[in-house]
């Protein structure tokens, strides 16, 4: 059965990405920084790796120790992120910026690049999590937002490079996701509810179960780019602030 390296598996849409895949025959090999809770997915199809992502040495001491199966990534998912905040720009703390970019862009290009080769060898796929943030602004979304349109952006530009090699690239776009994500970007349960409140948002295991299916379409197709929001999540009009 083929491998995959899921980042950010410790909660969220990456516990049921390695749950999905798993129950599915895959070799999975589940990344986070909180160990215990690694720990607690560990089987026999499932191997763990704790260090935090934006550590290169961390992340290619971790890399390098796979062995067997594990070692042979087929697939890489590029789940592990974060949104600090929801303040307007000229609000917002640089040090929340700073994280955002660091972990949304900088450690997923460096874990991409560094699995490329294996994947490239393998004629494997990558699938990477963006957001519907990266099309559709809104208040408070500025760093946030422009990580996942990198992401999107990236991603895109992967396949244009990786044209002929057989290699697949998607990214995927959710909308509303009930998760602990949410939770961390409000700071508290209270607006975390409020937010998901008579929305019937996505679930964990609905991402999770889309992640699948992309990568266990035939090898000739490539999902570009694919936006999913709950029923009940759309857009709006564009805002017009009159002056006087």
């Amino acid at each position: 059965m083929p491998t995959v390296l899921i980042t950010g598996a410790t909660s969220g849409i990456g516990k049921a990405a390695v749950e999905a895949f798993a129950d599915s025959g895959w070799h999975v090999v589940a990344t986070g920084r909180r160990a215990d809770r690694l720990e607690a997915l560990r089987s026999d199809n499932v191997h763990t790796l704790a260090f935090d992502i934006r550590d290169d040495a961390a992340r290619d001491a971790a890399i390098d120790s796979l062995e067997g199966p594990f070692a042979e990534i087929d697939l890489l998912i590029n789940n592990a992120g974060l949104a600090l905040g929801l303040e307007p720009a000229q609000k917002a703390s640089l040090a929340n910026w700073r994280t955002m970019i660091d972990t949304n862009v900088t450690a997923l290009v460096a874990i991409t690049h560094t699995l490329l080769p294996g994947i490239v060898a393998r004629k494997g796929a990558i699938i990477n999590l963006s957001s519907v943030a990266a099309t559709y602004p809104y208040p408070g979304g500025n760093v946030y937002a422009g990580t996942k349109a990198f992401v999107r952006q990236f991603s895109l530009d992967l396949r244009a490079d990786l044209h002929g090699t057989g290699v697949r690239v998607t990214s995927i776009e959710p909308g509303m996701v009930e998760t602990e994500f949410t939770l961390v970007r409000t700071g508290s349960q209270d607006a975390s509810d409020k937010l998901y409140g008579g929305v019937n948002p996505m679930t964990s295991e609905d991402i999770a179960d889309t992640l699948l299916w992309v990568a266990t379409l035939p090898p000739h197709l490539n999902i570009n780019t694919l936006e999913l929001m709950p029923t009940n999540q759309s857009w709006q009009a564009f805002a017009v602030h009159r002056e006087g």
